[in-house]
């Protein structure tokens, strides 16, 4: 049985096995995919670092 997955841009259920553009299911949802990280429709979450402190008016 081959192993089915899920598209994760459209959704549809499609195979892993002899499917060159794995995990998507077509060329279409994999350069959609593509072009969304190209124009930062996605983000990983970030925590800034705090800053330091660099004057001080205890001198």
């Amino acid at each position: 049985m081959p192993t089915t997955l899920i598209c994760p841009r459209c959704g549809k259920t499609t195979t892993w096995e002899n499917n060159e553009y794995r995990p998507f299911c077509s060329e279409r949802c994999k350069l959609i995919d593509l072009g969304a990280w190209a124009s930062d429709e996605y983000a990983l979450p970030t925590q800034d670092a705090p800053q330091a402190d660099h004057g001080s008016d205890n001198d």
